[in-house]
């Protein structure tokens, strides 16, 4: 997990995107990361974009359970990772096949890579 916050920060870095969104995008990084070694068995691919403005996070897995909202108890240690995303990002969902796990942030100061 580590390794893929440290990737995604070298990214915004050199994006400039300043804080937030980058810190933001950094924790939801960790927490989709973190789902995905949890609930997967074997390979997981982390991706971070920016376009039209918003900077967009991609975690897949090898995974066959999509992504779900969870209602822990208060004392269970697990379970919340998907609410801080919800805390943090814009939009949040889930694609390819239910093994890819996305969240957009806004930032106004990113243009597209074409312009």
């Amino acid at each position: 997990m580590s390794d893929a916050r440290r990737s995604a920060s070298v990214v915004l870095r050199r994006w400039d995107a300043g804080e937030p969104p980058a810190d933001d995008v950094q924790l939801v990084v960790s927490e989709l990361v973190a789902d995905a070694i949890e609930h997967g068995s074997g390979w997981v691919a982390l991706r971070v974009t920016k376009a039209r403005g918003n900077i967009t996070v991609e975690v897949s897995g090898a995974s066959n359970c999509p992504a779900r909202m969870r209602d822990p108890e208060p004392g269970d240690p697990n379970g919340r990772g998907l609410v801080i995303v919800v805390a943090l990002a814009q939009k949040w969902g889930v694609g390819g096949n239910g093994r890819t796990t996305w969240a957009h942030f806004p930032f106004r100061g990113i243009r597209d890579d074409r312009g």
